[in-house]
């Protein structure tokens, strides 16, 4: 059985940077942004921000020539403590269309940007799929009992029984990781050619085109990740940070993420990670780049196992999915 670790991550609240709001200030006072409603050049590419690189990856696949893409978030950089840079700020001023996923920064940045290109369209990658809660608490093996990640910062535990407060259910989060699975980028690229075919319909044939090919590229994904699959249904894995939480539900299995709401486990849960990991014959740990392994490295060391690195931000979208299918199902049986 496999054990990936949740990425550590803190869901620090993403403060501007003095020297990209300057930049955001200048352009509200020189007008860089064309007017609401101008007509946009048929002659040049979209100009379309994304948030992470996935989705940079995968307008590209539909617009085509037609888009030049940016995310603004860089590969091996952790979305969830980013700030763009002034030159990000500043092309964002004369955007077309802006894909955004549900991470903390655009909630941030977006309305400054708005602000300054009222131009600019909005898609949101998410609408028409149903949202999973991010992941609670880390089940570890429902015979064996569950993992205690210590005390809060107040010195409660988080198996203590406890009235939820407001800010509880504000700070209670939908996990936002959703191209992880195959069968909701099909529906996430519907969203993004019906966007761009607004933008540009004299090339609405074009986006349907593309649009078709990369559904199909998709499905037979699904379809080889399900057969690689099949024998190991139901198996748990481990993370570090919970980000593979629409693939698993996908494909009938459960991630166990070792960092809980942005904490490292304390000594008493990393003992019963160890233990469950012993158990269930775990012997991968994931991890991510963005993301320190210590506490991955300490299990797997503990277990004789191994931690390997797959990470979901990755630009070559297919072949991280294909990765991730092997070290979960094991070595392929000749």
């Amino acid at each position: 059985m496999f054990l990936a670790p949740r990425s550590l991550v803190s869901m620090m609240a993403v403060r501007a940077g003095s020297a990209a709001l300057a930049v955001l200030l200048m352009v509200v006072a020189i007008g860089v942004s064309r007017p609401a409603g101008a007509a946009d050049p048929g002659d040049r590419p979209l100009s379309v921000f994304t948030t992470v690189v996935p989705l940079a990856t995968f307008v590209e696949r539909i617009g085509g020539d037609q888009v030049r893409v940016q995310a603004l978030v860089r590969p091996g950089q952790n979305p969830h403590a980013y700030e763009p840079s002034p030159r990000q700020v500043a092309a964002l001023a004369d955007a077309d269309l802006y894909v955004r996923v549900g991470m903390s920064l655009e909630d941030a940045w977006l309305p400054r940007i708005r602000a300054t290109n009222a131009r600019m369209r909005v898609l949101d990658a998410r609408d028409n799929i149903r949202l999973r809660p991010r992941d609670a608490a880390p089940v570890i093996d429902d015979s064996r009992g569950q993992a205690d990640h210590g005390p809060d910062h107040d010195g409660r535990t988080s198996d203590q029984d406890q009235e939820p407060t407001h800010a509880d259910h504000e700070h209670e989060a939908m996990d936002n990781h959703v191209w992880t699975s195959p069968p909701l980028v099909k529906s996430m690229g519907a969203g993004i050619r019906d966007a761009l075919i607004a933008l540009r319909p004299d090339q609405a044939d074009v986006f349907r085109a593309n649009y078709d090919r990369f559904a199909a590229d998709l499905d037979a994904l699904d379809a080889e990740i399900r057969v690689r699959l099949a024998p190991v249904k139901d198996r748990r894995f481990m993370v570090f940070h919970p980000a593979w939480g629409y693939f698993a539900e996908t494909y009938g299995l459960t991630q166990v993420a070792v960092e809980y709401e942005g904490k490292e486990p304390g000594g008493r849960a990393l003992a019963g990670l160890i233990d469950a990991a012993r158990a269930n014959a775990v012997t991968v740990v994931l991890v991510q780049p963005q993301f320190s392994p210590r506490a991955a490295e300490q299990i797997a060391a503990a277990i004789g196992g191994r931690v390997e690195s797959v990470d979901p931000l990755a630009a070559d979208y297919f072949a991280t999915l294909r990765r991730l299918t092997d070290l979960i199902a094991g070595p392929a049986t000749p």
